[in-house]
């Protein structure tokens, strides 16, 4: 190891301000945080497009037989929505079907509890959870609804407010801007705090909504920013486009801002597993060589890795570091409590004295 990156590693450990982001970082590669955000990317997509075929389908049902709604549609907001819009122009292309709402409705429940699985997959594999400690299959499934549930609530609110804040240019220039940036404020606070509930609700484990509540309001003050973004895309690409172009357009554009949303999702719960664990200062070269003397915050991350893979309640999961330096460190769960020490970052340290003491009472 050179100087340079000697004394790099030094000065991380002994701050936090450098240290706490080095271990979020490594904690979300550990977990490999991007191939989670491409899950719940998936699911999310599966979810939303039969929505899309929904709408048309029920928008269908609804014109048929009604020039006057017909005409009224079509100078809406909606005929400017790709793919439906399209369809508005030519209203004896939309029909209703009930094989439509059929496949609608099942494709949209199959993504919506997959989305559910993701988010609880995803949350156990941040926090460590041993297999054995996760929900079965059937319990796994009816809480993916309940969570679906409650997310849905948490959109539809701030998705009115959202709306709210758009509609204030009656107010004046100077007004309008203070009454969008508080609107702004309290959708940021609104997100965060349904992501904690949604972040506490997810976890294998019960721990208190102050553990979940710091990665909620990181990812809440992200999403404002992806939000902006997103406004800037449908402006200048999917609003000047047409037909084909168009729909490829928001397709990209939904597929990319839900990865990204999705990565600062699994961001923010990484956030909050390393401040509840205090999983810092990790060795700075930890990620990309054996060469190199571990922390005791590398050495819990990296024993709960091993313990998660515990498939049965009496299975036993020994950890063993050998240092360069001679020094052996043993990580071994005590029997007499509770199974999920793991998760807490509770897991006894065996010292070489300890395993010669360990090793007489044997002989």
């Amino acid at each position: 190891m050179s100087d340079v990156v000697s004394r790099a590693d030094r000065f991380q450990r002994r701050h936090r301000v450098v240290g706490v982001p080095i271990g979020i970082l490594y904690k979300f590669f550990d977990d490999q945080g991007n191939y989670l955000a491409a899950i719940l990317t998936y699911y999310a997509f599966i979810a939303i497009f039969p929505l899309l075929l929904l709408a048309s389908t029920i928008l269908g049902f609804l014109l048929q037989g009604n020039p006057e709604l017909q005409q009224q549609v079509l100078t809406s907001a909606l005929a400017n929505f790709p793919i439906i819009g399209d369809e508005l122009g030519r209203p004896e292309r939309l029909q209703g079907s009930a094989l439509g709402v059929t496949v609608g409705i099942l494709a949209a429940t199959y993504g919506a509890l997959g989305l559910g699985q993701a988010i609880q997959n995803a949350m156990n594999i941040a926090w460590s959870v041993p297999r054995n400690s996760r929900p079965n299959p059937f319990l796994l499934r009816l809480k993916s609804l309940a969570l679906i549930t409650t997310s849905g609530v948490a959109v539809l609110g701030v998705t009115t407010v959202s709306v709210l804040g758009s509609s204030t240019d009656v107010l004046g220039a100077d007004l309008a801007g203070i009454v969008r940036l508080g609107i702004s404020l309290v959708t940021t606070v609104a997100v965060g705090l349904g992501l904690t509930v949604l972040f506490r609700l997810a976890a294998s484990r019960r721990h208190g909504f102050g553990r979940s509540a710091p990665g909620a309001f990181v990812t809440a003050v992200l999403w404002q920013g992806l939000q902006y973004v997103g406004t800037i895309y449908a402006q200048r690409v999917v609003a000047e486009t047409t037909g084909v172009n168009a729909t490829f357009g928001l397709v990209l554009g939904l597929v990319g801002i839900i990865y990204i949303a999705s990565l600062m999702g699994v961001l923010g719960i990484e956030v909050n597993v390393v401040l509840a664990r205090r999983l810092w200062p990790r060795a700075l070269l930890t990620p990309f060589t054996d060469a190199v003397d571990l922390t005791d915050a590398d050495r819990r991350a990296y024993a709960a890795y091993a313990q998660m893979q515990r498939h049965k309640g009496f299975e036993t999961v020994t950890i063993r570091f050998d240092q360069r330096n001679g020094d052996t460190h043993e990580f071994v769960p005590d029997p007499d409590s509770p199974k999920d020490q793991v998760e807490t970052g509770s897991m006894p340290v065996v010292t070489p004295r300890m395993q010669e003491e360990a090793r007489a009472r044997r002989e």
